[in-house]
């Protein structure tokens, strides 16, 4: 797993199903798999956007979220004060229509100035 980030400081990143050493994470298809990161921001953010992409061969998928708002759902309240910890989570659905391929899961989340709060790359397999 690849975790970076502009203007936070993450602490914990977790997949269901996933062991933390795992070289890739198993996504089931015809599942949820649930994602938490536990963060804590260096600035006030205002609002936050979800952006998820599979990332199979070097070419960026968009993955459609049933929330991308951070803010609304996902455990987050709006605006996030800084220095506070802060614990996300979110229920993506895997679709049986997803072809069983090796994917990247590029999960970012950005702030109103669209910078990267917290932009992780988790290595997967779609079966």
């Amino acid at each position: 797993m690849n975790i970076g980030s502009a203007t936070a400081t993450i602490q914990n990143v977790a997949v269901t199903g996933c062991e933390e050493n795992a070289k890739e994470c198993i996504l089931k298809r015809n599942t949820n798999a649930t994602f938490s990161i536990d963060f804590t921001p260096v600035k006030e953010v205002k609002e936050i956007q979800t952006i998820v992409h599979g990332v199979i061969m070097n070419l960026p998928v968009p993955f459609p979220l049933p929330q991308p708002d951070a803010c609304k759902d996902n455990g987050l309240t709006c605006p996030l004060p800084a220095g506070q910890p802060q614990k996300y989570h979110t229920t993506m659905p895997i679709l049986k229509s997803y072809p069983k391929v090796k994917v990247d899961v590029k999960w970012e989340l950005k702030d109103e100035a669209s910078e990267d709060l917290v932009c992780i790359l988790i290595p997967a397999r779609l079966q």
